[in-house]
């Protein structure tokens, strides 16, 4: 059996009588790029918060590289990479500038710092881009640079929310093809949210979707596709049936101006 980068069993978080995340049981092994899918307030922001010890779970247990979110929090946190939906580069900065600080940020041993900054930008497609200012970068080029940045100490997790948002087909496809590298490249495992059925049939090798709360379902986006027993069914057929209605998935007025403004940002 592969080895098991991130476990969580029965991971619950309650806020007074609303449960946000209900006794949830995942498994993302190493070399495994991991879709977690659901409405807007299934509960997905609510368990990656647990699983990079930002919030203790209420009840159950999470393992991220074989250390406990709960008793080993700092050990967890030296083996994750995050990479948020809001820009996390400062454009005002070069590429390499932005990489270098979080090199210090992330305790690089100073000899190692240019050799990894450079196998970053290598490994990005950025390397012709490193000497210019961030802020005359492209939304696609932007999206990598974060990732080189969630790099640079090399964790065995790596956590994305909604990393192609607002991207054009061009650029979300070269970051779809830099993150397949990587994940070739150094086994790492991914944790991804998206609201983009495409992105998370052409990436993710497991799903799951949280209804809820709950894992509504989960499986290999093929698996899932023929559980439906209806011809071409699409990852969209099978998030209908199992997150909800349409409408629900829409979200929130709140939700849906966050999404804009992101999208007007790294465009």
């Amino acid at each position: 059996m592969a080895t098991a980068i991130l476990e969580t069993f029965a991971l619950t978080r309650r806020f007074g009588n609303l449960v946000a995340v209900d006794a949830v049981s995942i498994r993302v092994e190493a070399g495994q790029i991991f879709g977690l899918l659901g409405s807007n307030g299934a509960g997905k922001t609510t368990l990656i918060k647990m699983l990079t010890t930002l919030l203790p779970p209420s009840s159950g247990t999470a393992t991220v590289a074989g250390f406990d979110i709960r008793r080993q929090a700092a050990s967890v946190r030296r083996q994750i990479g995050y990479v948020p939906q809001m820009l996390s580069a400062d454009g005002n900065l070069t590429g390499y500038e932005n990489l270098l600080i979080f090199a210090k940020l992330y305790d690089v041993p100073r000899r190692e710092r240019a050799s990894r900054i450079s196998d970053a930008l290598s490994l990005m497609d950025l390397e012709d881009a490193g000497g210019r200012l961030v802020r005359e970068y492209s939304g696609g080029m932007i999206r990598r640079l974060e990732i080189a940045q969630s790099m640079l100490h090399r964790p065995q997790l790596l956590f994305l929310d909604e990393p192609t948002v607002g991207l054009d087909p061009i650029a979300r496809n070269s970051v779809w093809e830099r993150l397949r590298e990587l994940v070739a490249e150094f086994q790492t495992a991914v944790c991804l949210t998206t609201h983009e059925m495409e992105e998370a049939d052409a990436l993710c090798h497991q799903i799951a979707i949280l209804h809820r709360g709950a894992v509504a379902v989960s499986g290999s986006p093929s698996a899932l596709k023929a559980s439906l027993e209806k011809e071409d069914a699409t990852l969209d057929d099978v998030f209908v049936r199992y997150a909800g209605s349409l409408m629900e998935s829409g979200g929130a007025y709140r939700d849906v101006s966050r999404i804009r403004r992101t999208a007007r940002r790294v465009g």
